[in-house]
């Protein structure tokens, strides 16, 4: 006669183990469902949203120059600026509050007092943020030396200049869609 097997088969054990980890995939799915990952900045959502191409170059010594994907949400006072390569890649994320602005590249989170400063350190020329929201919009106003040309923004097509002071700056954006 042979002794009872208390221990549970090879089988057995494996499709135990097998129902175990739907179980806890189960579980984990369920969790992850509950989870709310938070927002970028508080009510951004709700707020407008751009997306396009756009070109931007400073002619400093040397001449710098930035071609890619955006997206611009928000407002002057509060925001959120992504900047994609033209392969796709996120290249930075600026978000920014009446407090502080704050710059993620690279892994890496750099704080500024504002987000003409965030700009200006970046790019190497000041960009009239406030006035960027009101070009995409379609309002012709015309701030620290830049001049704007909305002929063709029902179009989605915006183009700026910053004569002065140096570095001179041209600004083209084509948006992907008119204007909310």
């Amino acid at each position: 006669m042979s002794a009872p097997c208390t221990a549970l088969t090879r089988p057995a054990r494996t499709h135990r183990m097998a129902g175990q980890l739907v179980l806890l995939g189960i579980c984990l799915a369920w969790l992850t469902a509950c989870v709310q990952l938070p927002q970028a900045s508080g009510s951004l959502a709700d707020k407008a949203l751009w997306s396009g191409r756009l070109s931007l170059q400073v002619h400093s010594e040397p001449a710098q120059s930035f071609t890619g994907s955006f997206e611009l949400k928000g407002s002057p006072a509060s925001g959120e600026l992504v900047l994609n390569s033209p392969l796709g890649n996120t290249l930075l994320v600026a978000r920014w509050s009446p407090v502080e602005a704050v710059l993620y590249s690279s892994g890496q989170a750099r704080s500024f007092s504002s987000i003409d400063a965030l700009i200006e350190q970046s790019t190497g020329a000041a960009l009239p943020v406030a006035a960027l929201f009101d070009w995409v919009d379609g309002k012709a106003t015309s701030l620290n030396g830049w001049t704007a040309d909305l002929q063709k923004q029902a179009e989605g097509r915006i183009s700026a200049r910053r004569s002065s002071p140096l570095p001179q700056t041209e600004l083209r954006i084509v948006l992907d869609r008119p204007a909310p």
